[in-house]
């Protein structure tokens, strides 16, 4: 690319905000956020201070958080459309869902939707066709490969638990129906237990004492996540392998994990809210999925629990921790 081209490309993305406060006579973009709660939100603010946006300055941002509970995220959908922003930044599947079920007027930009068009939140992911676009993590997409792992670390298992949380319903149910069809294919059996809670998470553990499964699968979800110390901790105590698809598990002490790279999706999702406020239409923003999906092994766990990974898979690890 032409140099000049290139610096001029650039400051005009910089620029943007500005030019766009001083088009509307000062009037700063206005920017509803929703979560679930527990999520990683970091990567989309470092996106959005990126392209020149920064809240108090030349942004104005009303948050909506459910805190870990579900139920509450259709009000605070409602909530939000009342006060009519600019486009609504949506965090999982949950809170998109329940962002599209509030307006289908104002711009919804979801962030890390495992499969939007299963969801029922566009009608097609190269032309979205609503107001609703974004990106996809496509977790359901790779559960089946999560099996593969285990079986591939612990050539002898036979029995997974499979981990899930049904406050998560239909982002959840979409993994829990890949892990059960993958596990059934590998002829391993998967025993599925619902956890909504860190107490939960006791109890299944708990329980393995008497019936001991080979692995732990844990399907991507941010209670987990933000229970992440306790899951690793629970493994080590009850010596048993832990297998995920989101990395802040690894780093807390699970095995393994493999998985898209959420951060890279939420940051990604600050590219949408730009587009959509210099004026694009959500509906004509192709939905992004992931590109980079990252195998990482724990084998500080593996030492502590006695397994040895095949080299053949630690020389496929994107990052081993040692």
């Amino acid at each position: 690319m032409d140099r000049r081209k290139f610096v001029g490309a650039g400051a005009a993305a910089i620029m943007a905000p500005q030019l766009m406060a001083a088009a509307q006579g000062a009037r700063k973009p206005h920017i509803g956020f929703l979560t679930p709660g527990y999520t990683m939100e970091q990567p989309f603010w470092e996106g959005m201070r990126d392209l020149g946006y920064i809240e108090g300055k030349n942004i104005i941002v009303d948050r909506r958080s459910a805190e870990g509970d579900f139920t509450r995220l259709p009000t605070l959908a409602s909530d939000l459309v009342k006060l009519r922003p600019d486009v609504i930044v949506a965090i999982l599947s949950a809170a998109a869902i329940a962002a599209r079920q509030a307006t289908t007027t104002i711009p919804i930009v979801m962030v890390g939707v495992s499969d939007p068009f299963a969801a029922g939140l566009v009608s097609n992911l190269a032309h979205p066709g609503g107001n609703v676009t974004g990106t996809s993590s496509q977790n359901n997409a790779v559960v089946a490969k999560q099996i593969e792992l285990i079986r591939q670390v612990l050539p002898k298992s036979a029995r997974v638990a499979a981990l899930w949380n049904p406050a998560n319903a239909i982002f959840q149910q979409l993994m829990l129906s890949e892990a059960l069809g993958a596990g059934a294919r590998l002829g391993l059996l998967v025993r599925v237990i619902e956890v909504r809670t860190r107490e939960d998470l006791d109890r299944a553990f708990a329980a393995f004492t008497s019936e001991r499964p080979d692995a732990v699968l844990i399907l991507a979800d941010t209670m987990f996540v933000a229970n992440a110390g306790s899951v690793g901790e629970l493994g080590l105590v009850h010596r048993i392998p832990v297998f995920s698809g989101t990395r802040p598990l690894a780093e807390a002490g699970a095995l393994a994990i493999y998985g898209p790279d959420q951060s890279l999706a939420v940051r990604r999702a600050a590219v949408y809210v730009q587009r959509i406020l210099n004026g694009a239409k959500p509906g004509d923003l192709a939905v992004e999925l992931p590109t980079k999906f990252e195998l990482v092994i724990n084998l500080k766990t593996a030492q502590a629990l006695g397994v040895t990974v095949p080299p053949s898979t630690l020389v496929r690890a994107d990052y081993v921790i040692r």
